[in-house]
């Protein structure tokens, strides 16, 4: 049967919707969520072959993954507010030697006398998504495990039907096994179960404790003022048990032998506070647990769960089956995210919480927000903000250093939010290392004249870091650490890069945009803007010139352009978030007086670099954008780029500037010269899938969203070089594309990007304007969809496709205002419904019409079957 334009209050439906189930007339889409995001579960039936493969488990703040030896379950307790060093460091200037998130590993040995027990047919270990539950099976043993919400605790329910039941013993091991005594007040170990390593002035000290029957393993992080802290405490309900140190790294908790089920329960905390005992803190979570059972923290998290997937949803479907491949993986995305980024601090993007490898990491500790990005960019249209916050939370966070690194560093105003950063932003310089340091870095002075002083500091500084990144590989001679830099100077691929501040702060705008919040907007968008204008506005390297215009010098074009003019990412910060800036300042009525100041600004900014201004351009070849003004010091200034068609609103389906749109689609061509097809390689950190979303390229979509999810052709160069070797895509749809240690989903989150911006754009016409709804604006013609997501506005949006016709469309506002739509039928008379009952007419390419908090509005044509009455049930 044909579906008419409501046809979604059902009952029943044929294979290709299974999961739409009746509700009353007024809601168009009720979801059999269960069966909806179950498409994402994962079933191993053989051990996996490495931890890296293991399921994972998490409840934002704390997680794991889970994986078997053939008598254990294994995990690694990580947190993602445990950092081993910050800012001030001066011990790890060798790249990939810092860490953070590990507390500890954590072994549950089903010891049965040489007899395997995870492995055979017996062996069946399953991750279900919809209520976060994790469960394996073996030779006489089932597991069930999960992340509790509520408190920081992993809970593990052993049922044993042995016919012979063993001990079970749950190991609770460190993660350092180096053992140095150093006599001294300050490195004293408390006990002979107490491991200290030393880095220069970095001590690490892990210590085991026994307590109450319960076994505990605490850290201690130390360097001059810093101080961090965390603990795992292990408890055993339902057994007899006895607690005593294995051996010097590993401390035991044992269950008596009996048929039957028990709870192991795994708590862990951290504090920066020296005067917390981040043991008593990990034995009150444990505490809370303990007396629950296991049946009661299930029905906990299951409510948790399925209020999370209840707030907006995607459905796929396609013939050859790729378009649900496409919502399997972008399912499992939100779920990863879910189980990561709900903690003080977001998940570093390489191992987010899913360490297994002790503290062993590629990249260290810091995060790039190129590749944190990827996860962050998709989040806004999901209606889940709470996993944006860990993020919001750090930048804001860091705000009074950035703040101050934008003087002392560039001899600016507003903030430089860099873009390799710790988790606490920059350590404040010696003023006489920061004026040297602005001359140097705003080429004032020679390289080759830098000061001995200047040289001796940068030694001890980590080079994967923003400021100190024009050093490259050092080396040991002679008991020297020697630092060499990459030849350009005083730039290295993150050295002078200012856009990410730009693209942090449009993602803190978007956040009011999607919300409507004017508390957000005022306390923490608003700063966040004006800061990046006034950096811009106030940079040395930025002059007004000879043409009027204001131009920028000595910038890196991100990592592959250096010591450029006017770059395509720094123009089109600059052109994206000063309109937007305006805008607020209208909103919030401050600032008044700098309005004008601003306004002449952006009037005046040079414009986006294109091949124009080559003088190899060909005569009828299309005007396209490039990276940068030629010269630059390192790499190409003349490659096509994407930038405008990215971000800050400057380039979309919604853009009214048609030569705007003529140099992105020609941007685009330029890059993809050869089309896209089902062999077209998408990179794992590409945004050019979300480019051709936002350009409306449906039928390049089509192949740039699974490829990248596949990754179709891993980066061989890449994974050679940081020594993982061309793993791909794990079988638990993770990757270790940043190497060792540094597992991540990058990938997953960029392709959700550009899915949300195939399905729904909600765009202004330019920066800073009212945005308009587009439905569909680069969606596939054979692929078929129904989804529920956030529109800016504060509006969801409920609409379906099927085999290339929008069938209906309701929004339900949540804040009131005006809702602006583009027709999806084009010009064609539409009806509008409010609250279920025909309110009046509509036509034209751009509707507009005002709702109130919490009104639903359904908008069909008006050929289409009317709405049915309440209770109304209809199959197709």
């Amino acid at each position: 049967m044909r579906r008419s334009a409501f046809a979604y209050e059902v009952l029943v439906l044929t294979a290709l919707l299974p999961w739409l189930a009746a509700d009353a007339a007024i809601r168009s889409i009720k979801v059999d969520h269960r069966s909806l995001v179950s498409r994402a579960d994962i079933t191993y039936d053989k051990p996996v072959a490495r931890s890296e493969e293991g399921l994972p488990i998490g409840n934002g703040r704390m997680g794991s993954l889970v994986w078997t030896t053939p008598a254990a379950l294994k995990f690694q307790i990580n947190r993602v507010d445990v950092f081993a060093t910050n800012s001030s460091t001066c011990s790890f200037p060798r790249r990939h030697t810092d860490y953070a998130s590990g507390c500890g590993y954590v072994d549950i040995n089903l010891v049965d006398f040489g007899k395997d027990i995870f492995t055979g047919a017996a062996f069946r270990q399953h991750l279900g998504v919809y209520d976060g539950l994790m469960t394996a099976e073996g030779n006489g043993v089932k597991a069930r495990v999960l992340a509790w919400h509520e408190r920081d605790v992993i809970a593990v329910e052993i049922e044993d039907q042995r016919e012979h039941p063993a001990p079970v013993n749950v190991d609770l091991r460190m993660l350092r096994y180096m053992m140095q005594y150093f006599p001294g007040k300050n490195f004293e170990l408390s006990s002979k179960h107490a491991v200290m390593v030393k880095t220069a002035a970095h001590t690490a000290t892990s210590q085991l404790d026994i307590r109450g029957g319960r076994i505990i393993l605490t850290q201690e992080f130390r360097e001059n003022d810093y101080y961090n802290t965390s603990a795992v405490a292990i408890g055993i309900v339902g057994r007899e048990t006895k607690a005593r140190y294995f051996n010097e790294l590993t401390v035991r908790l044992s269950a008596a032998p009996h048929k039957g089920r028990f709870i192991i329960l795994m708590a862990s905390a951290s504090s920066f506070d020296p005067k917390q005992d981040a043991a008593t803190l990990a034995m009150k979570e444990l505490d809370a647990a303990a007396g629950k059972g296991f049946k009661t923290l299930l029905a906990s998290n299951k409510a948790w769960w399925h209020d999370f997937w209840s707030k907006s949803f995607v459905y796929l479907h396609s013939e050859d089956g790729v378009a649900d491949y496409v919502q399997q993986n972008y399912t499992y995305f939100l779920y990863v995210m879910a189980s990561s980024s709900r903690g003080a601090y977001p998940p570093r993007y390489g191992g987010m919480i899913w360490y297994t490898t002790g503290d062993m990491r590629e990249w260290g500790s810091q995060y790039w927000w190129h590749n944190q990005s990827c996860y962050y960019n998709a989040l806004p249209p999901v209606n889940r903000f709470e996993l944006m916050d860990p993020m919001f939370a750090m930048y804001s966070g860091m705000y009074e250093s950035c703040a101050l690194a934008a003087r002392q560093q560039w001899g600016s105003q507003g903030i430089w939010l860099p873009e390799t950063t710790w988790f606490d932003g920059l350590e404040k310089l010696p003023e006489d290392i920061a004026t040297e340091m602005r001359a140097l870095y705003l080429v004032r002075k020679p390289w080759e004249q830098r000061s001995e002083r200047f040289r001796w500091f940068a030694e001890t500084k980590l080079k994967h870091n923003s400021r100190w990144n024009w050093a490259t590989v050092g080396r040991w001679e002679q008991g020297h650490w020697v630092v060499p830099d990459k030849g350009a100077g005083p730039f290295g691929h993150v050295s002078h890069m200012f856009s990410s501040t730009a693209k942090i702060s449009f993602l803190f705008w978007l956040r009011y945009e999607y919300t409507q919040d004017k508390v957000w907007l005022r306390d923490r968008a608003y700063p966040m803007l004006k800061g990046t204008v006034e950096f811009y506005r106030n940079f040395p390297n930025v002059k007004k010139d000879g043409d009027g215009k204001y131009h920028i010098y000595h910038t890196n074009n991100h990592e592959p352009v250096w010591d450029a003019q006017d770059t395509l990412e720094d123009i089109s910060a600059m052109r994206g978030i000063t309109p937007i800036l305006i805008r607020a300042s209208e909103i919030l009525d401050v600032d008044a007086d700098m309005r004008p100041v601003w306004q002449e600004f952006a009037e005046n900014l040079a414009p986006l670099p294109t091949n124009d201004v080559l003088s190899s351009r060909q005569s009828g070849e299309p005007r396209f954008w490039i990276s940068a003004v030629p010269p630059a010091r390192s790499g190409n200034p003349e490659r096509p780029d994407l930038v405008p068609a990215l971000f800050y609103d400057l380039c979309t389906v919604g853009t009214e500037d048609p030569e705007i749109v003529r140099t992105g689609n020609a941007t685009f061509e330029a890059i993809y010269s050869g089309g896209v097809n089902e062999k077209t390689s998408v990179h794992t950190l590409t945004h050019s899938p979300v480019a051709a979303a936002y350009l409306g390229r449906a039928s390049d979509l089509k192949y740039m969203i699974p490829n990248q999810i596949r990754c179709l052709t891993p980066d061989k160069d890449f994974c050679d070089w940081v020594g993982v070797g061309r793993t791909g895509v794990l079988p638990n749809r993770l990757t270790l594309r940043e190497g060792p240690g540094a597992i991540d989903c990058q990938r997953l989150g960029g392709a959700a990007a550009a899915l949300h911006a195939a399905l729904l754009q909600s765009v202004p016409s330019a920066p800073g304007k009212d945005p308009v709804i587009h439905l569909f604006p680069a969606w596939p013609r054979d692929w078929d969809a129904t989804y529920t997501l956030l529109a800016r506005g504060a509006f969801l949006v409920s609409t379906s496709i099927e085999k290339g016709r929008i069938e209906f469309v309701e929004i339900h506002s949540q804040t009131g205002g005006w809702c602006r739509l583009r027709n999806p039928w084009l010009d064609a008379a539409l009806a509008l419904y409010r609250n279920g009952k025909k309110a009046e007419d509509l036509s034209g390419s751009l509707l507009a019409f005002p709702m109130a908090r919490g009104e639903i509005v359904t908008v069909i044509p008006q050929s289409s079957t009317p709405l049915p009455t309440e209770n109304s049930v209809l199959v197709y």
